[in-house]
């Protein structure tokens, strides 16, 4: 049941983008019926010229009738050349629909989920989204004058000759019967095929990104197996396809061969009887030569294909990418001050897994300076998730001002509050860009206070100005240079609680120092996780995270009153 979900849900994300693009579908499905015409009046074209021009004793008769099938080509020509424009109006968007999924997805897992980078994200955002379009772009091609064709060329052999149509019309639909049947075995070998493909990326990927580490311990024979096995279970799944594609020849030849040898061996009994005249059979044979048969092994076969191969592709991005949910609606509350009141916080991260944030209960005034401390993985960063109102908590809940986050005003949260990383953004355009882009009101002496207080001039000067261009193309900077510009942001910023997640750990101890004297100095709520013994010391007060409880205090009554937070510091002093 599982499966077919997500079936539907891959199907979904593909018939919800062509949903959007209804009139491009309707011109394309217009032109589609005149490029059909050829197929709809060959046979009766040719049997006509026949009966009642050549053979006839007619000849302009019959080339007339002839002459009547090339207008009708000549017409189809013209109609295939204005699918163009409407095929471009529908595939593009598709592709682009499916990159923004697989984006979105991607960065929810990575900041909601704090998962790292996956490999098999680059198949999907390259290869299965590209090939997607391209599956989508070709079978709008084909499968319209395909099917277009199959029906007018049914619609004309009952239309000419109903004998011939009683015959072939079951055994078409023996075949399509038989190659659904097929198909679904077909769409589990292909399945197979995407699954090895996205495990060897993985794997692949992993050993690669830490060769140095795999040679440095001796592994080279371990990686080598395992991305050895990876490319044999992917040759494996490649050859199982390969032996079931196989027996689609047979499956088409039902439907497609055998109707028109059963009309040749019964031709001397349909004339002789009259049920048929010579130009009607030739004209049906026209219809089953000329248009079914390989209209029939069209669909069953290159169009069932690609069909397959991108219903499977769908299905995997829909598996691979939810989308998250939509962000519970906020308040319309817009409190000014800038006090923390933490009570009873748990959170963990599923519904059965061990809290990783349990019955937190912590105030920290307007204007505290608090420092977080605790083991790698104990739940630091969670905890700035929570504050910032970037996670929502399974129990318990973090106001701002008196008010609970989740009745604030989004924007005005997303205002009021601001949460550094450890890895700081600096995005493509100038300095100055990057610095006032939360105050973009902020006027130059600002500017130069914000940059002064960081001890920023250095840089500032080595960059060549606040018009320095960064980014793509521009200079390099260090870790620690993007960490100055990102503080210099929040400095700027009208922020009135700062949360730095490690937002210094590239900075050396004095410049870190300046860093957080000056935030510190701006009056606004500053919490800090620290990662050094002197960014915990310069905080009025410290909470000791340690996995079983929180303990809040200054440093001295800490060292007597936590083990763990003793320990730590000697962990610190000892580094």
């Amino acid at each position: 049941m599982r499966g077919r979900t997500v079936s539907r849900d891959g199907w979904r994300l593909l018939t919800g983008e062509l949903a959007r693009r209804r009139r491009a579908l309707t011109f394309l499905a217009g032109w589609s019926v005149v490029e059909s015409l050829p197929v709809l009046l060959s046979g009766i074209a040719v049997a006509e010229a026949l009966d009642q021009g050549f053979l006839a004793g007619r000849p302009l008769t019959g080339l007339g009738w002839l002459g009547l099938l090339g207008l009708a080509m000549a017409v189809q020509a013209l109609a295939t050349r204005n699918t163009f424009p409407w095929l471009a109006d529908i595939v593009e968007p598709v592709r682009d629909a499916l990159v923004r999924r697989v984006v979105t997805a991607a960065l929810h897992r990575a900041v909601q989920e704090d998962r790292t980078g996956d490999g098999s994200v680059v198949a999907r955002l390259g290869v299965q989204t590209e090939t997607v379009r391209n599956l989508v772009a070709a079978l709008l091609r084909t499968l319209r004058p395909t099917v277009a064709s199959l029906v007018a060329a049914l619609a004309g052999l009952v239309a000419l000759a109903p004998v011939v149509a009683a015959i072939t019309l079951p055994l078409v639909a023996l075949s399509l019967g038989l190659f659904a049947w097929l198909t679904r075995v077909l769409a589990v070998r292909q399945r197979e095929l995407i699954l090895a493909g996205e495990t060897l990326a993985r794997e692949a990927t992993g050993v690669f990104e830490g060769l140095r580490d795999v040679v440095a311990c001796g592994a080279e024979p371990v990686a080598r197996d395992t991305v050895e096995r990876a490319v044999t279970a992917e040759a494996r799944a490649g050859l199982a396809m390969a032996r079931t594609s196989s027996v689609r020849g047979v499956i088409m030849a039902v439907g497609g061969t055998v109707p028109v040898i059963l009309i040749l061996l019964l031709a001397p009994w349909l004339l002789a009887s009259g049920r048929l005249t010579s130009g009607e059979l030739v004209g049906a044979a026209t219809y089953l030569v000329g248009s079914l048969d390989p209209a029939l092994r069209s669909l069953t076969g290159t169009v069932a294909t690609w069909a397959r191969q991108l219903g499977v592709l769908l299905h995997r991005i829909a598996e691979t990418s939810p989308l998250p949910a939509p962000p519970a609606r906020r308040g319309h509350a817009r409190p000014d001050a800038g006090d923390l009141r933490v009570t009873g916080l748990t959170f963990a991260y599923g519904p059965k897994a061990e809290p990783v944030i349990d019955d937190l209960t912590l105030t920290v005034p307007a204007g505290d300076h608090l420092a977080i401390v605790g083991a790698s993985g104990i739940g630091k960063s969670t905890l700035a998730a929570l504050l910032t109102g970037l996670a929502r908590p399974r129990h318990g809940t973090v106001r701002l001002g008196g008010v609970d986050l989740a009745e604030i005003n989004e924007a005005h949260l997303r205002r009021s509050m601001a949460l550094i990383p450890q890895e700081a953004y600096v995005f493509t355009g100038t300095l100055r860009d990057n610095l006032v882009y939360l105050r973009p009101e902020a006027e130059q002496a600002d500017l130069d206070r914000a940059v002064s207080a960081l001890g920023m001039r250095p840089l500032v000067e080595r960059l060549g100005g606040y018009d320095a261009a960064l980014g793509v193309g521009g200079p390099a900077l260090s870790a620690g240079e993007r960490q100055l510009i990102a503080l210099c942001r929040v400095q700027l910023s009208a922020a009135t609680v700062l949360v730095l997640d490690e937002a210094t750990c590239h900075l050396d101890p004095a410049a870190e120092a300046r860093a957080e004297e000056a935030l510190a100095a701006s009056g606004r709520t500053l919490v800090v996780i620290a990662h050094r013994i002197s960014s915990a010391c310069r905080a009025r007060r410290i909470l000791m995270l340690d996995g079983t409880r929180a303990q809040v205090g200054t440093h001295r009554d800490l060292l007597t009153a936590s083990p763990a937070y003793a320990g730590l510091v000697g962990y610190w002093q000892d580094s």
